[in-house]
């Protein structure tokens, strides 16, 4: 399993490479475009699409790092450390990247039937992304790695938020157009904040695990998202007030 492992994770880093390159690029098409136009369709759904390619790639990668930590990653002597940062926690970075892309998807697919979101695709993926997040917390405290904790916080709250809407029997008009961009503008958030800091490792290899660098994506994704939803919560305000 280490040899097949260690095989494995090059093609496998190429290819997540090709896929995620196309999600970097992509998202800003839909963010600035116009939105509900043929344009923010069409390339919101290769955004997505490639985002979910990216990280079932991801998935291989981390499983590899997990079998074969310092066969998978010669220039790091800590087996502990690179089981912890690129096994279980780009795991679940791999994991909420898929969830959030899908259930972005799901967000328009199921605008007009709600409950059709209760299917075991979005349930599954959704539950995982909570249970690889909690995984990553846990191992983030008895390691004392305050970045695998803190960054574990937001699958944690993705996972809740996401359940607590599916299960709503009525949501409030219009409020899948925020779910919509919560999961996609949260998939955006996760490839963005694994390329800065995984990058970092070849790239700047000292500042790799530096808080600052991982929550800068965080940062400016959550900005948009309060800036999105405020548009839209002023939207359906101007709607009820002219019914």
């Amino acid at each position: 399993m280490t040899e097949l492992a260690i095989k494995l994770f090059h093609p496998l880093v190429v290819a997540h490479i090709a896929t995620g390159t196309v999600g970097l690029i992509t998202l800003w098409v839909p963010v600035v475009g116009r939105k509900g136009s043929p344009t923010h369709k069409d390339w919101g759904k290769i955004f997505a699409w490639s985002l979910v390619a990216t990280g079932v790639i991801a998935v291989g990668i981390s499983t590899c790092s997990l079998i074969a930590p310092l066969g998978t990653h010669p220039f790091m002597d800590d087996e502990a450390l690179v089981r912890n940062i690129f096994g279980w926690m780009m795991l679940y970075l791999a994991t909420m990247t898929v969830a959030l892309a899908w259930y972005g998807l799901q967000c328009i697919k199921n605008r007009r039937e709600h409950r059709r979101h209760r299917n075991p695709v979005t349930l599954t993926l959704t539950t995982l992304m909570f249970l690889t997040a909690l995984n990553c917390f846990v191992r983030g405290v008895f390691a004392e790695q305050i970045l695998m904790a803190g960054i574990a916080i937001v699958g944690l709250a993705a996972g809740v938020l996401n359940t607590l809407f599916i299960y709503t029997d009525e949501p409030p008009p219009m409020e899948w157009m925020i779910q919509h961009s919560r999961g996609l503008v949260g998939a955006g958030i996760s490839v963005y904040t694994a390329f800065l800091a995984f990058g970092a490792v070849n790239w700047i290899p000292a500042i790799a695990l530096n808080p600052i660098l991982w929550a800068v994506p965080c940062t400016l994704g959550i900005a948009y998202l309060l800036y999105h939803q405020f548009r839209i919560t002023r939207m359906r305000q101007r709607r009820v007030a002219a019914a």
